[in-house]
């Protein structure tokens, strides 16, 4: 016969198996590292705003947050494995309103970009920026305009892919200028950058925390900041409509996101983390050096996340549509 005590040892074993198993919960989490998925390359304004806060979240969260850059279809691939992840708050997105925005209305996605993410929280605005090679012949917005009229189909403008905030800002150009360049896709706003410094393109139009650190070393030349309000990271730039060309605004907000059917108080963790990091004065004042600029405490919550992500995909996506942009 079995003791009692063997028979309640087995039992307990099983039970602490049966546990084991079960749906993720929030009571001991985080237990072991964060995988942070972003979907651009390593060197870009998304890669350097989220490893600015997650080296915050980990000593708040009292584990390490590892960031990966899974590039590809224009952060699609990146945006896809977090989707179909885990829901147990080991592997997280942050990503652009290029890849949780614009490529729903590119690609035939495999997942769904509102019902297989679950919203975490609004990390920061970056606005746009016009930008060219230093030996561009243009000195201001207005000649880049007539130089960019008389080479039709001949000027290179980079993107990040096709329906990343960099190809709309182009479509968008076009459109108010009645232009046409070529646009030459990159795998990310650091390889981009790249070709652009190595004159390999003609133009950008970029986020500003890329391309702020090319400017301010004289590397590539500004035109304007494309928004209606100057960049207090560079207050010298002016806006589009000081420098002749009204409502070519494309600000880029950056989100972070789990897998459908993470547990809530899961959520509730990483939120407050990310508020935290977002308070503390050093992280504010690295993002604001690249100009980054940080929501204000209410718009940081999943609820506000949520509510605007949903808000761009109804403003976008007919805007991306009636461009005819397509998937490369």
């Amino acid at each position: 016969m079995i003791s009692k005590r063997i028979f309640w040892s087995v039992i307990a074993a099983a039970c602490g198996c049966f546990i084991a198993v079960g749906p993720a919960t929030g009571e001991n989490y985080p237990s072991h590292p964060i995988t942070m998925i972003l979907p651009f390359s390593a060197g870009g304004p998304t890669d350097t705003l989220a490893r600015i806060i997650g080296a915050r979240m980990q000593v708040l969260l009292g584990q390490p947050v590892i960031i990966e850059n899974v590039t590809g279809a224009a952060g699609t691939i990146g945006v896809g494995r977090v989707a179909r992840a885990a829901p147990d708050g080991y592997t997280v997105s942050v990503g652009p309103m290029n890849s949780h925005v614009l490529t729903g209305a590119v690609y035939n996605l495999p997942f769904d970009l509102l019902r297989d993410l679950e919203p975490v929280a609004l990390l920061a605005n970056n606005p746009s920026v016009v930008v060219s090679r230093k030996d561009v012949p243009a000195k201001d917005l207005k000649e880049l305009i007539a130089w960019v009229k008389a080479n039709p189909d001949k000027i290179l403008a980079g993107t990040s892919g096709a329906g990343a905030a960099t190809h709309l800002g182009g479509i968008l150009f076009e459109t108010l200028t009645g232009t046409r360049v070529q646009f030459i896709p990159y795998r990310g706003s650091g390889p981009s950058m790249q070709a652009l410094v190595a004159g390999q393109i003609d133009l950008i139009f970029d986020q500003l925390s890329s391309s702020l650190p090319q400017i301010q070393q004289g590397a590539i030349r500004s035109y304007a900041v494309m928004s209606g309000t100057r960049a207090e990271a560079a207050p010298d730039i002016p806006t589009v409509d000081e420098a002749g060309l009204p409502g070519l605004y494309l600000p880029v907000w950056t989100g972070m996101w789990v897998p459908k059917d993470t547990p809530k108080e899961i959520i509730d963790k990483l939120n407050s983390a990310v508020v935290e990091s977002l308070a503390d004065p050093t992280v504010r004042k690295r993002l604001a050096d690249i100009g980054q600029e940080i929501y204000p405490r209410e718009q940081q919550t999943p609820e506000a996340l949520r509510a605007y992500q949903t808000a761009e995909i109804a403003k976008w996506w007919p805007i991306v549509k009636a461009a005819g942009i397509k998937a490369e």
